[in-house]
């Protein structure tokens, strides 16, 4: 796993997706648009936010503006959706020019290994890409080797809290360990408000947890080595005390009935002042503002895993290895990541660019209180989603999610994970 230094602090994070108008996929075919342009280029990504719809009207309507002759049109899916259809297009002409995914060995390292992404070392070199972006970003897209992707977002995920709920319950310093972290918890519960919510239905939703509370009970070593390494889950004390952790989280402090709902119905109690936390990333900053409430009353800090480490991950676009128009979508791809681009494009997708002569955008206070944990943090852990290739982690969560229904004892569950895992090796 790819440790990063302090001194990427203030340098990280951009937006993640895209979105706009009705879409027209795919990379196949001739490409044609004869009544707005000479050349159409697709982009495939999940759906979006009011904000992020509105900052890539921006950004494409002054793409084409500057370039007559290119048009662009977008096709968005939901997030589960958008996998699924990637996947079917990998290996096909059926995909779109350029497409939004999430890095990491799991998702965006199956497509390069089935040659669906475009190495785009030419294009780094055409438009100096390598001096553009923050070297942590630049770290997702080159994992793989040769240059797949240009850097979208490095996204940071801690715990939002109402801190008017907070006061309410009584608690008056934000947590700094694990221990002040449930404590904090039994005061909400205590004060009648629930602790946190998630959405049980989406899987990766509750992930969050989970990846937090291996982090938390393992540390940071260990951690790695179970996560992306030779580490046997079947022998790991530390692995027994997450899922109990996570066992008495989804009993006692999550709302009720997460399991039956999604991460967005959840994510509405955290708006509506229901819940007084949601583990969430830089993307939720503009997303507080769409949904009403004031960012002044709301307050972030990461995950108290004892490891000075913070959980994020890394989002890029990747250029359709079967596209006829690669040049056209580096051009564009150029733009919404250049200076002027990120101006349009300010907050909607993340609190801090990849661009690192891109300061933080101000409008929004919360912006600044992830340029500061950033700067905290002493290296990133990433989601074990990006983590473990698809079938291991459709295991993963069946684990996580059966104990939390109570089907699978804390105890069994590392050993269960691990029998899999050396039998699909």
């Amino acid at each position: 796993m790819m440790r990063y230094k302090r001194t990427w602090g203030l340098a990280v994070a951009g937006l993640t997706t895209v979105s706009l108008l009705a879409a027209c996929g795919g990379g196949s075919g001739d490409g044609e648009d004869t009544t707005s342009g000479d050349v159409a280029i697709s982009v495939w990504l999940p759906t979006q936010e009011d904000t992020q719809v509105a900052a890539m009207t921006g950004l494409i309507d002054a793409f084409e503006e500057a370039n007559p002759g290119i048009t662009v049109t977008t096709e968005e899916r939901a997030v589960d959706p958008h996998k699924e259809a990637l996947r079917q297009a990998a290996g096909t002409d059926a995909g779109p020019d350029i497409f939004w995914y999430w890095e990491g060995s799991g998702l965006a390292g199956e497509l390069v290994d089935v040659g669906m992404s475009l190495d785009l070392a030419d294009y780094y070199a055409e438009f100096g890409w390598e001096d553009r972006f923050t070297s942590a970003s630049l770290a997702g897209v080159t994992q793989y080797g040769g240059f797949h992707g240009v850097p979208w977002t490095q996204q940071g995920e801690g715990l939002y809290y109402n801190k008017s709920l907070f006061e309410q319950a009584g608690i008056t310093d934000v947590p700094t360990s694990y221990d002040e972290l449930v404590d904090a918890a039994q005061q909400l519960l205590a004060a009648g408000i629930t602790p946190i919510q998630f959405g049980g239905t989406v899987n990766w939703h509750v992930m969050r947890l989970l990846d937090s509370l291996i982090e938390t009970e393992c540390g940071a070593d260990t951690a790695d080595d179970l996560n992306t390494g030779d580490g046997d889950w079947g022998t790991e004390p530390c692995v027994t005390d997450a899922f109990t952790e996570l066992k008495t989280w989804g009993d006692t402090y999550l709302n009720d009935g997460f399991m039956a709902i999604s991460n967005d119905d959840s994510t509405q109690l955290f708006y509506s002042g229901q819940a007084a936390m949601a583990y969430e990333g830089t993307w939720l900053n503009a997303q507080i503002v769409d949904n009403g409430m004031d960012p002044e009353n709301v307050g972030i800090f990461a995950f108290p895993t004892g490891t000075e480490r913070l959980y994020g991950f890394g989002e890029a676009f990747y250029v359709s290895s079967a596209s006829e128009h690669p040049d056209e979508a580096a051009k564009f791809l150029d733009f919404i990541t250049s200076a002027d681009g990120q101006e349009i494009a300010g907050s909607a997708w993340a609190a801090l660019s990849t661009n690192k002569e891109v300061a933080p955008d101000a409008s929004n206070p919360l912006n600044a209180v992830w340029a500061g944990l950033f700067d905290e943090a002493q290296a990133i852990f990433t989601n074990n989603d990006q983590n473990f290739s698809a079938d291991v982690v459709s295991e993963y969560w069946r684990i996580q999610n059966s104990v939390l229904t109570g089907d699978i004892d804390p105890a069994d569950a590392g050993s269960q994970f691990q029998q899999f895992r050396d039998a699909n090796q």
